[in-house]
């Protein structure tokens, strides 16, 4: 058997660690013996291995099937947390189908147990802790999902186990793991101890720190977000929730650009709007450019400056573009009927730009001399009106006789 896992350790997969998962322990990079302590002396064996690319890697090995009441450990090194809250343990390992040992007696186990102890120092001697299950804590039995019952004509055993458990919450400085063998021929081909959590991240135009997941699989643990620069709150608070799995989830509020900037590179950056465009407002939307005959005198501009001889009025829109005066009304057309008066026109012939041109009536009475013009009694009567005129014609009575008018 020994030979065989020999032969077997050519072809070990080594498991990919992702982004959310921060290694505390891993077996396969040692370069020496791992050295874990071993409980009887007869029990768990170190062998050297090599991976698919030939770099050589320790294991352990037990395979006592023959003899009765086996219990056997091997417990490693102190493992430090490192703030950690739930630890997860991935084990690779292959197991003897007992039904293909011949004359094996009843007590072969396909299985193997994980458990823990906690400690705030290392600590840890060939008769501490003690090897019973209490003081260690049981995490689980590990069953293998395949067992094998011979090699194949390469002598290579594809039959190889990967199980993942996880336990805590865990508190103390650090741990250590053992691995309990009751009757079983079986390799412990790879550990790997990792704790997992949620990467630093910027959603929502916030940016939220790197958070590590909490003590149970269904914790949820909230982080605060801070809005990137020139971003504003729209909704407080702003957080994200990192899950037992390492990943972001249900997000509440969030950041928009300010006024005179815009959102770039997927909402991660407000930017300031170049020179010759604006942004008015806080919110999603791009900066636009200046309207006709207006210009910004700086980059981040949250509204757009008239040139000289354009203005707007105060219920102007920023995006609306500056205007000018008018030109005057022409053909000015007026028929006098004694104390009454009708004044026509035709629009200006340049309107300025705009397109709500109003008009207004002025009178004055001026005498025969055309010296020292008064405004007009109160008693005159415009209709419709005599200020902001939208149409080109008005009706004025009530003017005093024989006194020049001037409209």
């Amino acid at each position: 058997f020994s030979v065989i896992l020999f032969i077997l350790w050519h072809f070990i997969i080594i498991i990919l660690i992702t982004f959310i998962d921060e290694v505390l322990m891993d077996s396969t990079t040692a370069t020496a013996e791992l050295g874990w302590t071993t409980y009887p002396s007869q029990g768990w064996e170190e062998v050297s291995g090599y991976d698919e690319n030939m770099n050589t890697i320790r294991t352990y090995q037990v395979c006592n099937i023959f003899n009765s009441s086996q219990n056997n450990w091997v417990r490693t090194k102190y493992i430090r947390r490192r703030g950690a809250q739930r630890i997860h343990v991935q084990m690779k390992f292959s197991v003897r189908d007992c039904s293909s040992i011949p004359n094996v007696p009843g007590s072969c186990k396909e299985t193997f147990n994980l458990y823990f102890f906690e400690s705030d120092l290392d600590k840890g001697t060939k008769l501490y802790p003690p090897w019973m299950e209490n003081p260690w804590v049981k995490v689980d039995t590990i069953a293998a999902d395949e067992s094998f019952s011979q090699v194949d004509l390469g002598g290579r055993i594809m039959k190889i186990n990967s199980e993942v458990r996880s336990f805590g919450p865990v508190s103390h400085n650090g741990f250590y793991l053992a691995f309990q063998d009751y009757g079983a021929c079986m390799s412990l081909i790879a550990v790997r101890v990792f704790y997992r959590k949620c990467p630093h991240i910027i959603q929502n135009g916030a940016v939220f720190p790197e958070t590590l997941s909490g003590a149970e699989s269904t914790s949820l643990v909230a982080a605060r977000g801070v809005c990137v620069p020139n971003g504003e709150e729209v909704d407080v608070p702003i957080k994200l929730y990192c899950n037992g799995d390492g990943e972001w989830t249900v997000p509440i509020g969030r950041c928009m650009c300010k006024a005179g900037y815009e959102a770039v590179a997927n909402g991660t950056v407000c930017k300031a709007c170049i020179t010759g465009f604006f942004k008015a407002a806080q919110g999603d939307h791009k900066c636009l450019q200046c309207p006709i005959n207006s210009r910004t005198t700086s980059e981040g501009a949250t509204n757009c400056v008239c040139r000289n001889g354009y203005y707007r009025t105060e219920s102007d829109p920023q995006q609306m573009p500056c205007t000018t005066v008018p030109s005057a009304p022409q053909n000015v057309i007026s028929i006098v009927n004694e104390t009454s008066l009708m004044l026509e026109w035709s629009p200006p012939k340049e309107s300025g730009g705009r397109e709500d041109v109003v008009y207004n009536i002025i009178c004055k009475s001026c005498g025969s001399s055309r010296s020292g013009c008064t405004r007009c009694g109160d008693n005159v009567q415009f209709i419709p009106r005599q200020l902001g005129l939208t149409n080109t014609r008005v009706h004025i009575s009530d003017l005093m006789v024989h006194t020049l008018n001037a409209c």
